[in-house]
């Protein structure tokens, strides 16, 4: 044991900062991610989950009104994980957005657990959009005089936005700037010829058992639309497209948060103000519409308005998908790069600057869960998983900022303020959400880490090698903090020895000056070089990394300390 080489007390490779450095193009300005953002939100939140809100509400028989305060804190319950997100995406403004960030807070289990789980539950979200456009298709059915057979049509648009995206991000940008924008418009002038035209009853949305019987109704709501703001953070995934991503991702995910909560609570207002509860039930089955625009566009301006809104509501369910497919090829896209999954998932189409065969792969597990799988229950399960990721990444930030002083690279460009109580509201409401979830929640979350666990240890584990993570270094410093020292030095070492260009096993005397100036800043430049020089037994002007490891043991260390001062 005695003879045992001090780096054999650490089983760890080196991976630099640089290898976080992507191939694509960056071409996204601050307009383009608020756009993104919002298409990413605003679709199944405004013309699908309404009505199924009032009804969960009321307790799941009883439709309410109040759903404009589940929606509101369910942007609260976000925010802390945008505002996280921003942090993070300054410091690793990679493609693969939450994978990648957890991946290096955490190492590439945990990372291949979320990238995967991330890729399912984004994929099975994407594939409801495209199915959850069924409801207002019989308007169209009815004005273009043809039957539509609901998963042809599906997979025909899988099948374009998948061309779309592999045409690349800018023309994501054109198609869905017109949408979006209209999409407002649309919306905008509803609310505003209801209010003038119809008798509004505003005591429906604020009056006594508008909010259900109590505080856990409201709590449960707020779960439910939870995922209308998921697409928020999607743009993160997208970070190596992204110019001045410091500036641009930021302030751009908390601008689309703060429009899409405004946008949610004041149209849902109206909505309910405009049209009573019951009048968004299905009179025949008794339970909730999933068309609640058309309910609400045919009250206004009768069965023509109605049928434009359902132009709408495919057209915007349509712009979702094509933004969650681009941000959802991301994740295996960012794995590959990493060696958790095979290496030609990495590649990007030479004239795109696309990910091209990680959309393909994306694309076509889509087409399998349209056809195959019972879509809408298996993404209720896959909520709880995007929950957990959320309260996850609060915690990211917490760990990278205590070992920022070990771990140099963690230098974000623009940090979260009210730091650590954000992080900490994010993850004690993203607890709460779970509870009131309940084990439905649970186990989609316990399903997802399951795959993910199973593909890095059938795949990923033999292809990487263990990384010294800040959540090692964080967790070391409380259970052994002479193994966490040793660690920190070790780093220390990597990080400093070489050029950016050339990683070297070798210091140099300036390199090691450098150093020291990291881990004793109290001692003076000549006690260093001294200390380099007795280190450096054969005077060749470098050390190893045995030679570093050995030399500044605590004795000689803190000797040296005593006697410069």
């Amino acid at each position: 044991m005695a003879n045992r080489s001090p780096r054999d007390l650490i089983d760890f490779a080196y991976r630099p900062i640089e290898g976080l450095s992507d191939t694509l193009e960056r071409k996204l300005g601050m307009f383009s991610v608020v756009i993104i953002s919002l298409s990413a939100m605003l679709g199944t939140g405004l013309f699908v989950l309404p009505a199924l809100v009032m009804v969960d509400m009321g307790g799941g028989t009883v439709p309410v009104s109040g759903i404009w305060l589940a929606y509101l804190l369910a942007a609260l319950a976000i925010l802390p994980a945008a505002v996280s997100k921003g942090e993070l995406s300054t410091a690793m403004p990679s493609s693969g957005g939450s994978y990648v960030y957890i991946e290096r807070t955490f190492g590439p289990l945990v990372g291949t657990i979320a990238g995967v789980g991330l890729w399912g539950a984004s994929m099975l979200k994407t594939v409801v959009a495209l199915v959850g456009f069924k409801a207002y298709l019989w308007a169209l059915e009815e004005l273009l005089s043809i039957t539509i057979d609901i998963e042809i049509a599906a997979l025909i648009l899988l099948a374009l936005i998948t061309i779309i995206n592999i045409l690349g991000v800018n023309r994501i940008k054109k198609i869905q700037t017109p949408i979006v924008a209209l999409m407002v418009v649309f919306i905008a002038i509803l609310c505003i010829w209801s209010i003038f035209t119809l008798p509004m009853n505003w005591d429906a949305a604020f009056g006594d058992g508008a909010y259900g019987t109590g505080w856990e109704d409201v709590a449960h709501a707020a779960a439910f639309v939870f995922v209308a703001y998921a697409g928020v953070t999607k743009i993160a995934a997208v970070g190596g497209e992204i110019k001045d991503p410091s500036r641009n991702i930021p302030y751009g995910m908390v601008l689309s948060l703060v429009i899409a909560c405004a946008l949610y609570v004041m149209v849902t207002i109206v909505m309910v103000s405009a049209v009573d509860p019951s009048g968004y039930l299905d009179p025949d089955t008794g339970k909730a519409r999933e068309d609640p625009v058309y309910v609400f566009a045919d009250m206004v301006g009768g069965s023509t308005v109605g049928t434009v809104s359902a132009v709408f509501a495919v057209t915007v369910l349509t712009s979702l998908a094509l933004t969650s497919l681009m941000a959802t090829s991301r994740f295996p896209f960012a794995m590959a790069r990493d060696n958790l999954l095979p290496e030609s998932l990495e590649k990007v189409h030479p004239r795109y600057q696309t990910p091209h065969l990680a959309i393909v792969g994306t694309s076509m597990a889509m087409a399998l869960a349209i056809t195959l799988l019972p879509v809408e229950e298996i993404a209720k399960l896959a909520s709880g998983f995007k929950i957990m990721i959320f309260m996850t990444i609060n915690a990211s930030v917490i760990v990278l900022r205590r070992a920022s002083d070990t771990h140099s690279w963690y230098r974000p460009e623009w940090k979260s303020p009210m730091y650590p109580f954000i992080q900490i509201f994010g993850i004690l409401s993203g607890a709460l959400l779970l509870y009131v979830m309940g084990m439905t929640a649970v186990i989609g979350g316990l399903a997802c880490g399951t795959v993910g666990a199973l593909v890095y240890f059938l795949y990923g584990k033999s292809r990487v090698h263990p990384m010294l993570t800040p959540w090692r270094t964080v967790s070391t410093e409380i259970t052994n903090s002479t193994q966490a020292e040793r660690e920190k030095r070790w780093l220390i070492f990597h990080s400093v020895a070489g050029t950016k260009e050339r990683y070297s096993e070798q210091m140099t005397e300036g390199e090691f000056v450098h150093a020291m100036s990291i881990i004793a800043p109290h001692m003076d430049r000549s006690s260093v070089r001294n200390l380099f020089n007795e280190i450096d037994l054969d005077g060749n002007g470098i050390i190893d990394l045995d030679e570093f490891l050995l030399g500044i043991d605590e004795d000689n260390l803190f000797g040296n300390i005593s006697e410069s001062e």
